[in-house]
C-alpha cells in the first residue's frame, strides 16, 4: 500500500466525498459508476488522500501542474495579487496581464507576440478557428483522427478521439485526416520517412479533394496528447507548414498539453523547427493554479484587427489571479531550470526506463515521448500489435493494471490500452525511478492478459 501521511483524517474523507455524490456532477463519466478519491492535500510531485494514502502523479493531474502541487512562488503570487486587485474586466490595462503576455510572447516561437487570453484550452482552439475563418473567409477545418483540443463546440469536433462521437454535429465544418503514426501507420510505411511522405502526401489529397479556397485552417497538436502522444517524425510539421503557405491556409498549432516545459522544451513546437500562424495555449502556463489559456498570433493575423473591431471577447480574458500565476510560474520556470529538469529526466531516466521495462513485459508494445511527455502502448501481442483493449473500450485488463499502481503508490494517466507517463516537470530523478519501480509491478499485471 501507499506510504502514510500524518494528515490522516478518514471522518471529513468521508463527509467530502458524500457532499460530492449528492451533487457534483462529474466530467466524461457514468455519475452513478464513479468513486472519486477525495483528495486533502499535495505537494510537488504527490498527493494524498483522507486515510494517509500518498500517490506519486504521474498524471500531473490533467497533464497541467507543471510545476507540481503547490509551488510556493506561485501560491504567495496569488495570494498577493488578491489582496490588490482580484478581477478587473479586460478592457483595462494591468500590470500583471500585461507581464503574462510580454513573457509567453517572449517564448512562443517567431513572430507569435499578440496574446488572446481565455479561460483555457478549449476556448483557446474555439478562439483560434473563429480568428482563422474571419482571416481566410473560408468555412472548412481540418484536423487529426488521433486528437483531442477540448469539449466546446468547434473545440469536440475537432477533437478526433471518440469523446467526439456524442457531440458530432456533422455540420460544423471540420474535416478529419490521418496524421503520421508509424507504429500503427494507417499507411504500411515502412519507416518514419516514408511515413511522414505517405501523410504529407494523404493530407495534400484531402485538401485537393475537399477544395483548397475552402479550407481556413489545419489545427494539429505540435505532439498529441491525451490520444497517444505520438512524436510526428522529422519534416512533417514543416511540411504541412509549407502546404498552408502554398494554399493560403492558417497553421494553428495546439499546445495546450505540450507547452511550456512538458516536452523539454518551452514549446514542443522548437523541436521541430516551426513556427505556426496560432498557437494555443493553457495547462502549464500556470499548471493549473488559476483557469487561464490564450491564443498567440502572427503579426499577419494580428493586423487586420488593428484598425476594427475584434470580434471576440470573454468576461474573465487575462484575470489577474490567473496571470499573477502565468507570471510566477513562467519566472520560477526559467529560475529553477524546470524545462532543462524536464528534458533531462526524459533523456536520462524515464526514457531510458520505459526502454528497459519494455524489453522485459510481453505487454508493453511500443514506448515513446519527450521530456516529461511519454506513452506506453500496452498490447496483448506484441507480434499483431493488438491494443489490450479494444479502441474506445474499457476492459478488464487495464482495470487491473491501473488499480496495481494506485494500490501501490502511483497514480496513473490510463487512456484507453495505454499508460501516460506525464508526471509534473519539476520531478526528481529519484521519484522518478520510484515511479517506474511501481510501473514495473504494475506491467506485470498487465502482462497477465497477453497471449
Amino acid at each position: 500500500m501507499s506510504t502514510p501521511h500524518p494528515a490522516a483524517d478518514p471522518a471529513a474523507g468521508a463527509a467530502v466525498k458524500a457532499t460530492d455524490r449528492a451533487h457534483v456532477f462529474h466530467s466524461w463519466s457514468a455519475q452513478g459508476l464513479i468513486d472519486p478519491l477525495a483528495v486533502a492535500g499535495a505537494e510537488g510531485s504527490w498527493f494524498w488522500d483522507y486515510d494517509g494514502n500518498r500517490y506519486l502523479d504521474f498524471s500531473s493531474q490533467l497533464v497541467n501542474t507543471n510545476i507540481g502541487h503547490q509551488h510556493p512562488k506561485v501560491v504567495a503570487a496569488i495570494q498577493e495579487q488578491a489582496a490588490r486587485l482580484c478581477t478587473i474586466a479586460p478592457g483595462f490595462a494591468v500590470d500583471v496581464r500585461s507581464e503574462a503576455a510580454r513573457l509567453i510572447a517572449e517564448r512562443t516561437p517567431g513572430d507569435l507576440d499578440k496574446i488572446f487570453f481565455t479561460n483555457g484550452g478549449a476556448e483557446a482552439v474555439e478562439n483560434a478557428v473563429r480568428m482563422a475563418r474571419l482571416h481566410t473567409g473560408r468555412p472548412k477545418v481540418l484536423s487529426a483522427y488521433r486528437s483531442y483540443h477540448g469539449a466546446t463546440a468547434a473545440a469536440i469536433n475537432l477533437t478526433g478521439d471518440p469523446r467526439r462521437w456524442p457531440s458530432d454535429t456533422a455540420s460544423a465544418g471540420v474535416v478529419h485526416f490521418w496524421a503520421p503514426f508509424l507504429y500503427r501507420s494507417p499507411f504500411h510505411s515502412d519507416g518514419e520517412q516514408q511515413e511522414c511522405e505517405r501523410a504529407l502526401r494523404h493530407l495534400e489529397d484531402t485538401i485537393a479533394f475537399e477544395g483548397p479556397a475552402t479550407i481556413a485552417a489545419i489545427v494539429l497538436e505540435t505532439v498529441p496528447g491525451t490520444a497517444g502522444i505520438m512524436v510526428p517524425p522529422p519534416g512533417y510539421l514543416p511540411g504541412v507548414r509549407e502546404i498552408c503557405d502554398r494554399h493560403g491556409i492558417v497553421f494553428v498549432l495546439d499546445e495546450v498539453m505540450a507547452g511550456f516545459g512538458r516536452t523539454g522544451r518551452w514549446f514542443a513546437a522548437d523541436h521541430f523547427g516551426v513556427v505556426p500562424d496560432l498557437l494555443t495555449f493553457a495547462k502549464g502556463v500556470n499548471s493549473g493554479y488559476v483557469p487561464l489559456g490564450g491564443v498567440a498570433l502572427s503579426a499577419e493575423i494580428a493586423a487586420p484587427i488593428d484598425q476594427r473591431p475584434n470580434p471576440r471577447g470573454l468576461t474573465y480574458s487575462g484575470h489577474p489571479l490567473a496571470c499573477a500565476s502565468a507570471v510566477a510560474t513562467i519566472n520560477a520556470m526559467a529560475e529553477e531550470g524546470i524545462v532543462e529538469n524536464a528534458a533531462r529526466i526524459g533523456e536520462q531516466v524515464l526514457g531510458p526506463g520505459l526502454r528497459e521495462l519494455a524489453e522485459r513485459h510481453p505487454s508493453v508494445g511500443e514506448v515513446r515521448g519527450l521530456g516529461a511527455f511519454w506513452a506506453v502502448e500496452l498490447v496483448r501481442d506484441r507480434a499483431t500489435r493488438e491494443p489490450l483493449v479494444p479502441y474506445a473500450a474499457a476492459g478488464e485488463a487495464m482495470t487491473a493494471f491501473t488499480a496495481a499502481c494506485k494500490q501501490n503508490g502511483l497514480w496513473p494517466f490510463v487512456n484507453m490500452n495505454r499508460t501516460h507517463v506525464v508526471p509534473p516537470c519539476t520531478i526528481t530523478e529519484e521519484e522518478a525511478k520510484e515511479g517506474l519501480v511501481i510501473l514495473d509491478a504494475a506491467l506485470a499485471v498487465a502482462d497477465a492478459y497477453t497471449v
